[in-house]
């Protein structure tokens, strides 16, 4: 049976989907092939009619995992004020939810370390998906310049990030919930640090 270019897209989108969720739970290499197939409703045959590689579909289960995560972070943003932007991401990003829910969290505390070890083609799309939320971060950092709110940004995303990390290490108890409250703190504390000290009203 033939299938319409639309139906192979939905399909090619599916698996994706599917990937990019069990890839986060489970490691870049914690499931074969088969299993991400069979995720999907699809069987093993079908995965080459849409795929050059197993490769090709992590790195487009990365990107979209990562694409989801900053288009959120760009919606929850949209209409608050410029300097209340940064400490709501932080505040949705190192919670209890966010920790135990891997699968569909932030693809860098799930994948980062293997990544790091895959081929330099995987390596540059991940980096490149990096830069674009460094930046989106830096977009949230007002009254600063735009290198010093490069830094700041990425001094907060490895800190949140290490945080979740840290946080499901520890498990779900006390100590990973200490954890969160410290990385929180320590964000947000840079953060106000960073803007320098507030100005001091005028008294008459």
């Amino acid at each position: 049976m033939r299938y319409s270019k639309e139906h192979k897209q939905e399909t090619h989108a599916r698996i994706v989907r599917k990937a990019s969720v069990r890839l986060r739970e489970k490691g870049a290499h914690g499931i074969g092939v088969a299993d991400l197939m069979k995720d999907a409703g699809l069987t093993h045959g079908g995965f080459y009619a849409h795929f050059d590689s197993r490769e090709a579909l992590v790195i487009e289960a990365f990107n979209h995992a990562m694409d989801r995560g900053t288009e959120r972070w760009r919606k929850i943003v949209a209409e608050m004020p410029p300097e209340k932007r940064l400490a709501t991401i932080v505040d949705g990003y190192l919670t209890q939810v966010h920790r135990d829910d891997p699968g569909h969290g932030c693809a860098i505390p799930a994948l980062g370390a293997e990544i790091a070890r895959e081929s330099p083609k995987t390596r540059k799309a991940f980096a490149l998906k990096l830069e674009q939320m460094i930046d989106m971060i830096a977009d949230q950092i007002p009254d600063v310049p735009r290198k010093t709110a490069r830094k700041q940004a990425m001094a907060t995303l490895a800190t949140m990030m290490g945080t979740i990390v840290m946080s499901r290490v520890a498990g779900n108890g006390e100590l990973s919930d200490e954890v969160l409250a410290a990385g929180r703190e320590a964000v947000l504390g840079r953060a106000a640090a960073a803007k320098g000290p507030a100005k001091k009203a005028k008294v008459n």
